[in-house]
């Protein structure tokens, strides 16, 4: 069990310094917004299950006159998920806490916020990023085949437009807002591109590329939106999935999701779903006799699924070096 100490974290003693905390390097949180979220009532187990129809088929025979036809019978797809806890702790010393100049429980509490959040982005990311509607970049048969020059473009967004067009897939017309307590936002219609910032850099070379301060309207845009092409919009983020040395002579592959609505959900036990554990000094008992050690964590309680496999086109592309 690793300790933070005043070997970790210095005391400050016979050194000026700015107390204001250096912010560390973070991604973009946004794999769990764009999903349907039904949580799980506590006390009912930890199995989640989405249910599906499938649209019956058109019916273009007319009725014959006193006569009852035989009607349809109706096909069910459920989407079963378990929600898991997730969790991580850091341990101090009374010592620390007694001597260092900062204030230790809020810049913990910011960390392992910080961290909580990456870990469940990531969580839904891998979920999502291992859709069955693949489109790989120009000739491209498969993820070894893409080479260098296979980049995003107009015409792979206006493939994959028409590809979740011919699923029937929706365009997303909502996303999740975490800062409303998991509720959701309006957004403009639209399919949603979740993309790298060296996929980023690709697409603002093409020629109709439209950068996101040159909407007509500024209003309704996403956190981390940079722009649109075709019926797509786009996000960025560090968080984006990309395949490492897979592609033709092992370069990277990235990953670009195209979603529509309805392609993924995500679940909770609910009143479980985050939360901030402090234990103090002498809390362990015996085990801490002398009122050493306090521990400060986080525990959640998540799964992530797909729940219809049209819903999303995952493009493989190289991007520029």
């Amino acid at each position: 069990m690793a300790t933070v100490d005043t070997t970790t974290v210095p005391q400050g003693v016979n050194y000026f310094y700015v107390r204001t905390m250096l912010k560390a390097a973070r991604p973009l949180l946004l794999h769990t917004q764009f999903a349907q979220v039904k949580d799980i009532p506590e006390g009912n187990g930890a199995l989640i299950r989405f249910r599906r129809y499938s649209l019956l088929a058109v019916n273009t025979v007319a009725l014959t006159q006193g006569v009852t036809p035989t009607g349809k019978s109706v096909t069910v797809t459920n989407v079963n998920a378990t929600v898991l806890q997730y969790g991580d702790y850091i341990t101090h010393t009374d010592f620390l806490s007694m001597t260092t100049l900062d204030p230790i429980a809020t810049e913990f509490a910011e960390l392992l916020g910080q961290q909580a959040g990456n870990s469940l982005d990531q969580l839904a990311r891998d979920v999502m990023a291992a859709g069955t509607t693949i489109q790989y970049a120009s000739t491209s048969t498969a993820r070894d085949e893409v080479s260098a020059s296979m980049k995003i473009n107009r015409d792979e967004i206006k493939e994959a437009v028409r590809t979740l067009k011919g699923n029937n897939a929706a365009k997303l017309t909502s996303m999740v807002n975490p800062s409303t307590g998991f509720n959701t936002s309006p957004i403009r219609q639209a399919y949603v591109g979740i993309c790298s910032e060296d996929t980023e850099y690709d697409l603002k070379d093409d020629p109709d590329w439209v950068p996101v301060e040159q909407y007509s309207s500024q209003k309704g845009i996403m956190e981390g939106e940079i722009g649109k092409l075709d019926e797509v919009r786009f996000i960025s983020t560090t968080n984006a999935k990309v395949f490492s040395t897979s592609g033709a002579g092992s370069i990277d592959v990235h990953g670009t999701l195209i979603l529509a609505a309805d392609y993924y959900g995500i679940s909770r036990i609910a009143g479980n779903a985050l939360e901030n554990i402090i234990t103090p000094l002498g809390s362990a008992g015996s085990a801490d006799p002398l009122k050493q050690r306090a521990t400060q964590g986080w525990k959640a309680s998540f799964v992530a699924m797909r729940l219809n496999e049209n819903f999303c086109v995952r493009l493989e592309h190289a991007v520029s070096a």
